[in-house]
């Protein structure tokens, strides 16, 4: 590999976006060139002196950091594919049709080694924010599987995004989350494949967790009785550095095996980075009084409250402030050098991503990816499933509207816009979700008009849409069982607008039968409210049309 400097990220507000479209299938060196064409992976296809085409693989594609590092590394050239436990999520993607993507999981051995075949460069992009107390075994077993997998498929580089880690702090008294992601650094580091590890703290950018945390807990707090990690010293980081060194990484020599601590251009307190946002958002100044008793599992409890972000993700991002962590070099400059402005100061970087937020041009969020514990079983295609019971609640109606004015409310749905039916039911059940340890309904929408597969919505996850006609949503809430919402714009036989709504559910064991019959006489205000309102929203809509 030879050693090149990337081209500057584009003037996007806080990280790549739509931007400048990757090379089409049909372009002699795009991303598309079909397996078996005359281009070798790595070679240099186009003007000499050029950096090397590379046969990228990105696992996490589906999360946060991973969707907005794919269409980076086809811009700047390379080929990528996927590795997905859910392909399907990919499917609404801008970039879907210009990379290749292996269904599979890293815990699964073929699947990984059919996924880095040919692959010149790993972007090892998976890990858990605590899922289940077996967690730190899983993300051990997983990185020893792709690394043995790596130099069997004779890839020349694997790059991992870890956390940043406090010094002279021993591994026992890290928080698991640090210590599970500082141990997959060091397996990879060991490994036979030359590897990359970036370490990075708070990341700043338009729909991640530590900005979606950040951001509701100054704008809802004005007066705040926090933690006493609020005064402790952290590096935050502009996502857009971060894709910039992440795209760097790919061309380093095989010689450069290491990690490298990556940050913005400020440290600061958490307590400095929330009164930074009040300013930054235009919001008087806050009053932040830290206390020593409200612990880092307390505060995350407290924090799930608040914010959207669940405990479930809120308690590894709490705990990992309970140390200083701050950059103990900036070797990385020596292959990505820094431009005039980079890296990012914090203020540039939140002003950059509440442009972005503004302009309703939210990339990836960080419940992009699944969330622990959530259920990710597929709709039953049968009706007389033969895996159980599936209770079933359908309504239909008549629409005195166009198809299209009926899509536009059915698309619509969630966030801001509500669920057309029992606000203070839906508010109640939402809060009962956080309560046990779910998402509760503050994940809100990526997008106010626009759904693909895999957004999440509320407690909900998009497991199907075809625009114009349907829209199916998984419940991610705490359940004791599976269930589904439906809901489709068709016409009938005599060719009227026709509106069909359909919840489902799969009961798991007694408690879930329980749960259906409990839940059932408040079916007739919810479900039903809901198909009135959503039909006349749409009559309204046409009339005004």
């Amino acid at each position: 590999m030879t050693e090149r400097t990337p081209d500057p990220p584009r003037d996007t507000p806080d990280g790549p976006g739509p931007g400048t479209p990757p090379p089409g299938p049909d372009s002699p060196a795009g991303p598309g060139t079909p397996p078996g064409s005359d281009i070798a992976p790595g070679s240099d296809s186009a003007a000499p002196g050029a950096a090397p085409r590379l046969t990228c693989l990105v696992t996490g594609a589906t999360g946060y950091i991973g969707g907005r590092l794919v269409p980076e590394l086809l811009a700047t050239g390379h080929r990528v594919r996927t590795l997905a436990r859910t392909p399907e999520k990919l499917r609404d993607l801008p970039w879907a049709g210009a990379v290749e993507t292996v269904r599979g999981d890293v815990l699964d051995r073929a699947s990984v080694r059919a996924a880095l075949t040919g692959v010149d460069v790993a972007y090892y992009l998976v890990h858990s924010l605590g899922a289940g107390r077996d967690f730190e075994r899983t993300d051990r077993e997983a990185a020893r599987i792709f690394a043995d997998e790596a130099r069997a498929a004779g890839v020349g580089r694997i790059v991992y995004l870890g956390g940043l880690t406090p010094a002279d702090v021993p591994d026992q008294r890290l928080s698991p989350h640090l210590r599970s992601r500082a141990e997959v650094g060091r397996i990879l580091l060991d490994g036979p494949v030359p590897a990359t590890v970036l370490r990075a703290a708070v990341i700043i950018g338009s729909g991640s967790a530590s900005f979606e945390m950040l951001r509701y807990l100054t704008e809802r707090l004005p007066v705040m009785v926090t933690p006493s990690w609020v005064r402790t010293r952290v590096q935050p980081i502009g996502v857009r550095d971060v894709l910039r060194y992440l795209l760097a990484s790919a061309t380093m020599p095989p010689d450069v095996n290491r990690a490298f601590d990556i940050g913005g251009a400020d440290v600061l307190t958490y307590r400095d980075m929330m009164r930074g946002y009040a300013a930054v958002a235009g919001l008087p100044r806050r009053l932040i009084v830290p206390v020593p008793v409200l612990t880092p599992r307390l505060s995350s409890h407290w924090v799930g409250l608040i914010t959207p972000v669940p405990h479930s993700v809120a308690r590894p991002l709490t705990e990992s402030l309970r140390y200083e962590v701050v950059c103990r070099e900036h070797d990385i400059a020596r292959y990505a050098p820094d431009e005039p402005g980079r890296p990012l100061s914090f203020q540039e970087s939140l002003t950059l991503t509440l442009r972005r937020i503004r302009e309703a041009n939210v990339v990836t969020r960080w419940s992009s990816a699944g969330i622990p514990g959530a259920p990710s079983d597929p709709l039953p295609t049968d009706p007389d499933w033969a895996g159980g019971s599936l209770y079933t609640d359908r309504r239909e109606r008549t629409v005195d509207a166009s198809p299209r004015a009926l899509w536009q409310v059915i698309e619509g749905i969630g966030g801001d816009n509500g669920w057309y039916s029992f606000s203070l039911g839906w508010a109640v059940r939402g809060w009962l979700d956080r309560f046990l340890g779910g998402v509760g309904l503050r994940r809100g929408r990526r997008d106010a008009q626009r759904l693909r597969v895999g957004d999440s919505l509320d407690f909900w996850r998009v497991e199907e849409i075809e625009p114009g006609r349907l829209l199916r949503l998984r419940a991610e809430m705490r359940l004791p069982g599976l269930a589904w919402l439906e809901l489709y714009a068709d016409r009938d036989e005599r060719g009227r607008t026709r509106y069909r709504q359909r919840a489902l559910f799969h009961p798991r064991g007694l408690l879930g039968h329980a749960y259906w019959w409990s839940v059932s006489p408040f079916h007739a205000v919810v479900f039903g409210g809901m198909a009135r309102n959503i039909t006349r929203e749409a009559v309204r809509r046409g009339e005004t049309v």
